[in-house]
């Protein structure tokens, strides 16, 4: 018996040795074969970018260059991840070709980068190209400005994996007949070799049949670390991809991410290597929770735009990483609302807890254009607990038999493609406006040289005949210096005023708008951006106090480069705030736009944000009488964006840090990077991708992209629970029905327990009438459709109200039978003002004040 086990263990050995010499030989052989070229298009040299990739020049392989230039780029995005490869191109006037050579029988990913912009005098909106790579059309008709300003972008970088067919890969770019003055472009190249990482898929609603991914050409549709952190080009697992964070395509239950520890150990089969996906998707995962009760109904969406009319390959990455039994999590996928797996357990497929597996799904897209994944508990396998998982997610799209995988180019909005109209209307005239300038000073100054030469002439005449005297009667002779002016050095500063001659784009459009201050001023007065000086920090940068003009305080925000928010955020806080003056919305004074910094410039509220005075910081407790008055001070902000101005302006990014407060305890509207101009008369919306914060977030504008005035109402409910309850929008390390305080607030005050969740600081000293009116109003605000949400009038009329409850409870129930018979005063006023060009409006209820017994509202609809 020893003996049977000796041999059968010995045997075992064996093969297991020969299968890890087999896999050795096939990687160190697949290494000895692999290519990589990585080429910054238009560069001379070599270059490396932020992660330590090097970039090389592309000249050498190009198969021709008589009909291409090389041009750098005119302006630099701030939310580009690298000058290298972006502010450099390859200019193609006509059909050119790449050639590289490649192993045989070897897959490959090609990169092709992109940055729309203006190279001299190629304007982005000509570029129209069409790529095709070794007999396949990758992209046709293809214009990168008008995709990435569809996808809000500021580059474009496109992924394929594919066989070559030979040892030669070409890769040819050609300039779209179609349009006029097209021209062809590219920053960036890659082809680097890759281990075939496709087989078959199942193909979902029919049955059994699979689709055979092998042989296909695949584009990178999506690639998502799921319930995780954008994971770079360096840190993948030696295929230099980029995994990105999935919160943006959840649709509807955000779902949880369990606590994993970050360390933990993931056990790659023998089949399975981690050129799959890297240990770090196998770490994070979204999920239910194990709450049944919660679960038994629930479901994780995910939703994504695709390209109608191809196949598409799923695939889905999962590893366990808690259940440690068969029949504990089991549940079911669904793709387009076809079932593509029942009774999916991950520990059957892995047999083990931390060891990765992933299922590859095809689906058909026919006459839409997104593809929609969901998973579920499955209740009929009778689980121990009612719960989902995933890891990861990749989406590819796989060529038609034509050899085709180009889409057409995205539809732009009617709202984006009206501001993007404006825009370069507007940035037109400013270059009109510093054009007519330059001319007006170079007469000006032409007929200054003509009268200085003239004065010159003089000058010397009489100089001449002094000299002459003088040399006559004393032998003496003597040196001239020519007539003073304003001479500028090398680095394009004024020797007598120190201040920069050049002007960019920018600080055109807003010359008149507001103060454009200079560098110098800016690092004076932060005392060169010095650490200690940081009052907060936020998506767009760092905040720091500062000093202009010897003494006046203001809060400076930079621009950090590597912020996702950027010139688009920057533009609109520009053109928003400095048309805008209210009591209630913080002051825009001016901004900075030099050597690439973006930096704005604000009034200084001493008090900081709302959130400081709420929790988690030493700051007193705020009494409630306060926080009613600061609360009312953001409605009447809010209320004055949505009808006093002369479009609706929508803020889209309400919560407690964007909400300041003074020295004064006044409380003022701050952060208008994201905000919208809301839908005219005869729209009902806008169309609009989604932005905001993730607790705030209104859903009916996640689940449809319709962004509407009722989206800020949503927002600013979730703000006022937080203000009763004195804690976060979310909060992650509570249990699972009690992480967003929208859902559980909800469920306390229908439940009749608010009191239990509110901030113990309040207890026993609010008036339970006020209490009740505020919750009242809060919930109101936190309706799932917005039709059922108040106006931001209701809300400001309702919080006047609560705080006449709090402080005269017995007047404020007569005040508001008066309600009905009121005018409307300084709000009608306000509206019908001067705000018809780039004046601005007063606030309309400065003369009021939170003592006041309300803001004069008749109509709290406005327009």
């Amino acid at each position: 018996m020893m003996k049977t086990k000796t041999k059968t263990c010995t045997l075992f050995c064996l093969v297991s040795f020969y299968f890890v010499l087999n896999a050795l030989h096939v990687l160190s052989a697949s290494k000895s074969n692999a290519v990589s070229y990585i080429l910054s298009c238009g560069s001379a040299s070599n270059e490396a970018d932020p992660d330590g990739r090097k970039w090389g020049p592309d000249t050498q392989y190009l198969v021709s260059q008589a009909n291409s230039e090389t041009k750098g780029a005119q302006y630099q995005d701030p939310s580009l991840p690298s000058t290298i490869p972006y502010m450099s191109a390859r200019i193609i006037k006509s059909e050119l070709t790449y050639s590289f050579k490649v192993p045989g029988k070897t897959r490959h990913w090609i990169r092709l980068h992109f940055y729309p912009t203006n190279y001299e005098t190629y304007l982005s909106n000509n570029a129209y190209f069409s790529v095709v790579a070794d007999g396949v059309t990758l992209l046709k008709n293809f214009n990168s400005s008008i995709t990435a300003l569809a996808l809000t972008q500021s580059h474009i970088l496109r992924e394929y994996s594919l066989y070559p067919s030979g040892e030669v890969l070409n890769i040819t770019f050609t300039p779209s007949p179609d349009h006029k003055d097209s021209y062809a472009f590219v920053n960036g190249i890659e082809v680097i070799s890759m281990p075939d990482l496709f087989k078959r898929a199942i193909m979902v609603g029919f049955g059994e049949e699979s689709v055979n991914t092998k042989s296909s050409v695949l584009q990178t549709m999506y690639r998502l670390n799921v319930g995780g952190q954008f994971i770079s080009a360096t840190k993948d697992s030696g295929l230099t991809r980029q995994w990105y964070d999935d919160s943006s395509y959840i649709y509807g239950n955000l779902g949880m991410i369990p606590d994993i520890e970050a360390n933990r150990k993931i056990l790659y089969p023998k089949d399975l290597t981690g050129y799959v996906a890297p240990v770090d998707v196998y770490r994070t995962a979204r999920a239910l929770g194990m709450d049944s009760a919660v679960n038994a109904n629930s479901n994780i969406s995910w939703t994504f735009q695709v390209d109608s009319n191809f196949t598409y390959m799923v695939r889905l990455h999962f590893c366990e990483l808690s259940y440690t039994k068969v029949n504990q999590r089991v549940f079911n996928i669904f793709i387009n609302n076809q079932l593509a797996e029942q009774g999916a357990d991950i520990l059957i497929w892995t047999g083990a807890i931390n060891v990765p597996v992933y299922r590859d799904y095809a689906i058909y897209v026919l006459g839409n254009d997104n593809v929609t994944i969901t998973m579920n508990p499955d209740k009929s396998m009778t689980p121990e607990f009612y719960d989902t998982l995933l890891n990861g997610l990749e989406i590819f799209k796989l060529n038609d038999t034509l050899g085709n995988l180009a889409g057409p180019n995205p539809e732009i909005s009617k709202e984006m493609e009206e501001y993007d109209r404006n825009w370069l209307r507007i940035v037109a005239d400013a270059a009109e406006r510093e054009e007519k300038k330059k001319k007006e000073k170079l007469i000006a100054g032409a007929a200054g040289g003509a009268g200085a030469v003239g004065l010159l002439a003089v000058c010397i005449v009489v100089y001449t005949r002094k000299k002459r005297v003088l040399g006559s009667e004393c032998g003496a002779t003597s040196g001239w210096l020519p007539l003073y002016g304003s001479w500028s050095n090398s680095n394009g500063k004024s020797t007598t005023s120190g201040k920069s001659c050049s002007s960019s784009t920018l600080s055109s459009l807003a010359q008149g708008l507001c103060r454009h201050f200079s560098l110098a001023e800016m690092k004076s007065g932060t005392r060169n951006f010095e650490e200690s000086q940081v009052i907060g920090v936020g998506g767009f940068g760092k905040v720091y106090k500062g000093i202009v003009d010897g003494g006046t305080k203001v809060a400076v925000k930079r621009a950090n480069p590597s912020s996702e928010q950027g010139l688009h955020e920057f533009r609109t806080e520009i053109e928003m705030l400095s048309k805008l003056r209210h009591r209630h919305l913080v002051s825009l004074i001016g901004f900075c736009e030099e050597n690439d910094e973006m930096i704005l410039v604000y009034d200084y509220m001493g008090n900081g944000t709302l959130r400081e005075h709420l929790y988690k910081s030493n700051n007193p407790q705020l009494s409630w009488k306060q926080r009613l008055e600061i609360c009312i001070g953001a409605a009447r902000g809010l209320y004055y964006l949505h009808t006093g101005a002369k479009y609706t302006i929508i803020h889209r990014d309400v919560k407690t840090t964007n909400i300041l407060v003074d020295d004064n305890w006044v409380a003022k509207v701050s952060d208008f990077g994201l905000s919208k101009t809301g839908p005219n008369l005869n729209q009902t919306h806008v169309s609009t991708v989604v932005k905001g914060s993730f607790g705030y977030l209104d859903p009916e504008y996640f689940r449809r992209q319709q962004l509407t005035d009722k989206s800020d109402v949503y927002s600013f409910g979730v703000v006022l629970f937080e203000v009763l309850c004195a804690r976060p929008a979310l909060n992650p390390t509570l249990p699972k029905e009690q992480v967003s305080l929208a859902d559980w607030a909800l469920h306390c005050q229908r439940k009749g327990i608010l009191q239990d969740i509110i901030d113990p600081q309040l207890k026993g000293k609010v008036n339970p009438e006020c209490l009740k009116k505020f919750a009242e109003t809060a919930e109101k605000c936190l309706s799932d459709q917005g039709k059922d949400r108040p106006s931001m009038g209701d809300v400001l009329w309702n919080l006047e109200f609560a705080l006449q409850l709090h402080e005269n409870p017995n007047g404020a129930s007569l005040i508001a039978d008066e309600r009905s018979s009121r005018t409307t005063g300084a709000i009608n006023s306000g509206t019908n003002g001067s705000h018809g060009g780039e004046s601005s409006i007063d606030d309309m209820s400065d003369g009021l004040t939170t003592s006041a017994v309300f803001s004069q509202l008749v109509n709290p609809q406005g327009r």
